[in-house]
């Protein structure tokens, strides 16, 4: 919340409601699976059709200790060289089919965002929610779309944190994550 009230603050171009409460993370010992983080996978299948298959990035390694003596966990999924970029798109905005060029993870930091693939799977993603867009080079069907398709739920605008990696290699099947 706090980097949402920051970012909003920085653009000047949405209000943001005040905190009213504060909210604590659940201790790592009342977590069912600890770690696994879920996260939509939009890849693309070997005939070029795209997916959205729900995962849960597990691939968790001890990094470090904190000072206080508990293990910090790390998990890198894509290493090289990366670009981060905030994007706020207007109320009601509707991109058309598209593709990805480049492997990327979006994170919605404010309203909700969808995207729908090719196979017809539509997902609603809320602020926080994680997508790892790796549709990459979709095939043409017909004249079916090809891609992907994404815009604002609602009469929010929406902001995204997009961090794309050019020199990373899409996966083509779901959860390579896991």
């Amino acid at each position: 919340m706090f980097i949402q009230k920051r970012l909003f603050l920085l653009l000047g171009a949405l209000s943001v409601p005040a905190l009213t409460t504060t909210a604590h993370a659940t201790p790592i010992e009342d977590k069912p699976s600890f770690p696994t983080i879920s996260y939509w996978d939009n890849w693309t299948d070997p005939q070029g059709v795209t997916h959205l298959t729900k995962c849960k990035m597990s691939t968790f390694h001890e990094d470090s200790i904190a000072s206080d003596g508990d293990k910090i966990l790390l998990s890198s999924p894509h290493d090289g060289p990366a670009t981060v970029t905030m994007r706020v798109q207007p109320p009601h905005w509707k991109g058309g089919w598209n593709e990805s060029h480049q492997v990327q993870w979006i994170v919605p930091l404010s309203g909700i965002y969808f995207v729908k693939a090719m196979d017809g799977t539509s997902v609603e993603l809320n602020p926080g929610d994680i997508l790892l867009s790796e549709d990459v080079a979709p095939a043409a069907h017909g004249s079916d779309p090809r891609g992907h398709l994404s815009g604002n739920v609602g009469d929010a605008a929406v902001a995204l944190q997009i961090l794309q990696f050019g020199e990373a290699t899409p996966s083509h099947i779901p959860c390579q994550w896991q």
